[in-house]
């Protein structure tokens, strides 16, 4: 973290805070130390509180029997809501007959492993540009991290509804909904309430309620209606709570609360329910993900795994990042991290680098040179069902010293740049270019040469010749790929993405709201105006600024011609132009609205206004005109 610029670094640590905790937590291969602390003071792991043995581990506690014979119960929270609407979900990390000692970890929560802090997942990156779909900070990812739920995570939403006494009578909480199909009852019980494990959509009943209407708000089909059928007893009107738009999920739990059961209800509310409803969530185009250098970017194509970049051994890259976002941002942080990453992946070890006291750039090739030496050694050795491997060191020590190097020296921290130059020398003889004895300068010149002619990147630099995966040809120059530390932000395009035709207006402006929540329009502003008028499209514009937003006469007639498929009318005057005109009137200006043939229209409440010795007209074919008042 300490090569990254500081604007970056704190952008960095600003998007931890808005990372989703993943339904599968993996704590980072390359660590700063931190995580295990952070994690253990979040207050969101289970820490023993006396030493012991534990007797039971199951989903929803665990039971510690301490040493003098007592038991230490310990509750786990099971898919709870935050405030963020993400889910916080423990799970234990002991099994029965475990020993636990005092302020030993007992159970991870949604965002740690084993106690350490855990907000993202480990992919393979390639830094290369790929097609212009990265172009921008745009992020491509295989089809793979999808498959395996990499970044899938639970959300969860919470929706209540009160049940009050009103003027006409009290509200009711039932399943007697009127002009409500059977359809759409499927899903409540007899008391009107939804019952848990239903799939619910948009507009689904979570909550039946009715509500007494009072007898102004009759319409004549209404009256028509009740002249046939005669009194009924009582009129409601449905007021239910029902899913908003653009949500859907699983109800998890409800909860009622009511005064007849003795519950302390704020005044005036009889009943109070509560629903939770919750959604798994894979990742999809549009979501955010960020690292932890500032490096944040959003998803533009989800390729399959068999059209990503590929590795000489067949592997696909995970994700691919554009190499341009780095120079300019000076957070080089990302890439080190990167290199670092590819040397544990392969060693199978994990690495902590503290701020200020981490790896140095020796480290870091001697890591890169450690893990080629490993695998050109053999010890490397994948588990076919997974992702997990294991490293014989011995053999690689053994392989090291049959070519006449010291391999303990080789994988011992107490000599750095051992493994570098090694590593150097073994590679050029396996390209069959003779490097014994050659000093460390010729050395450096040697594969200098080779990188440059023969476009071959030592082990050092961390690079690897990819292949296209839908050609199989290999790219033109190497490319940096390793192990990054990747997060999911809390900026999910499906909480943002909204559409709108016709919905709620403005009682003062007669303008549609504005915003998801409001189910308003998007806003067609000045600058927005003037790329319509640059531009020549006068009758869009013209529908802009009137029948889609204030022109109340005008959008009942579209709305008329619509539904008859006639041709729209010419549009009227929007509200908007009114208001304009009572401000000049406030100001002392006489401004009225006259057609063509000097009719006025009906304002005719200005008669009676005083009027200034010049008035200004305003005629339909835009064309103003002074007038002179006749004083006689």
């Amino acid at each position: 973290l300490e090569h990254n610029d500081a604007n970056r670094a704190l952008m960095g640590s600003n998007m931890q805070r808005q990372a989703v905790p993943l339904l599968r937590p993996e704590a980072p291969l390359v660590a700063t130390g931190m995580e295990i602390e952070a994690a253990k003071y979040s207050g969101q792991v289970l820490l023993a509180q006396n030493a012991g043995v534990v007797t039971s581990a199951t989903n929803s506690q665990v039971v510690v029997t301490k040493d003098n014979g007592d038991e230490d119960i310990y509750p786990l929270m099971k898919f709870v809501r935050t405030n963020q609407g993400t889910c916080i979900n423990q799970r234990p990390v002991v099994d029965k007959g475990d020993r636990v000692e005092s302020g030993q970890i007992i159970a991870d929560s949604s965002a740690t492993e084993q106690g350490e802090l855990a907000l993202g997942q480990n992919v393979l990156c390639a830094f290369m540009s790929w097609e212009g779909y990265n172009f921008e900070d745009a992020i491509i990812i295989s089809n793979r991290l999808v498959e395996r739920d990499k970044f899938t995570s639970i959300h969860i939403s919470k929706h209540e509804l009160e049940a009050r006494d009103t003027k006409l009578g009290p509200e009711e909480i039932t399943r007697d909904i009127p002009n409500v199909g059977e359809e759409s009852l499927r899903e409540l019980d007899e008391t009107g309430i939804i019952r848990i494990g239903a799939e619910v959509s948009p507009g689904d009943i979570l909550v039946g309620k009715i509500t007494p209407k009072g007898e102004t708000e009759l319409s004549a089909e209404e009256k028509l209606l009740r002249a046939i059928f005669g009194e009924k007893a009582r009129e409601v009107k449905d007021t239910s709570l029902r899913m908003p738009h653009g949500e859907w999920g699983k109800v998890i739990n409800v909860k009622v609360f009511s005064t007849d059961k003795g519950d302390d209800l704020a005044a005036g509310v009889n009943q109070w329910v509560q629903v939770w409803v919750a959604q798994k969530r894979k990742i999809s185009v549009g979501d955010k993900l960020a690292g932890r250098h500032g490096n944040k970017g959003v998803i533009s194509l989800i390729a399959p795994a068999e059209d990503m970049p590929f590795l000489p051994d067949g592997t696909p890259v995970d994700i691919i990042l554009n190499p341009i976002g780095v120079p300019s941002r000076m957070n080089i942080g990302q890439v080190l991290e990167t290199h670092l990453g590819w040397a544990a992946q392969t060693l199978g070890i994990k690495v902590l680098t503290p701020v200020f006291d981490g790896a140095d750039d020796i480290a870091i090739e001697d890591a890169l040179a450690k893990a080629w030496l490993a695998q050109k050694a053999g010890a490397v050795s994948l588990d076919p069902g997974n992702e997990n491997h294991t490293v014989q060191l011995e053999v690689a020590k053994v392989w090291i010293t049959s070519h006449g190097y010291d391999g303990d020296r080789v994988f011992s921290d107490a000599y750095p740049g051992e493994a570098k130059e090694i590593c150097l020398r073994l590679w050029l003889e396996d390209l069959g270019i003779a490097s014994r004895d050659l000093n460390q300068q010729e050395l450096e010149q040697a594969v200098d040469k080779v990188n440059t002619e023969r476009n071959l990147p030592p082990p050092i630099l961390g690079k690897v010749t990819l292949c296209d995966g839908r050609s199989g040809e290999p790219f033109d120059q190497p490319v940096t790929v390793g192990n990054i530390y990747i997060m999911k932000l809390n900026h999910l395009v499906e909480d943002k993405v909204h559409a709108r035709s016709t919905g709620p207006y403005s009682l003062i402006s007669q303008q549609p709201l504005g915003g998801k929540a409001q189910f308003g329009g998007q806003r067609f502003g000045e600058m927005e105006v003037w790329a319509l008028e640059a531009y020549g499209a006068a009758h869009n514009l013209q529908e802009v600024l009137t029948i889609k937003s204030d022109d109340v006469t005008g959008r009942a007639k579209t709305y008329e011609a619509i539904i008859k498929r006639e041709d729209i009318l010419q549009p009227g005057v929007p509200e908007s132009f009114k208001v304009l005109i009572m401000e000049l009137r406030s100001l002392g200006l006489a401004v009225e609205v006259i057609s063509e043939e000097e009719r006025v229209t009906p304002a005719e409440e200005t008669k009676e206004a005083p009027k200034p010795e010049t008035e200004l007209k305003v005629i339909e074919d835009s064309t103003w005109r002074e007038v002179e008042k006749d004083n006689a």
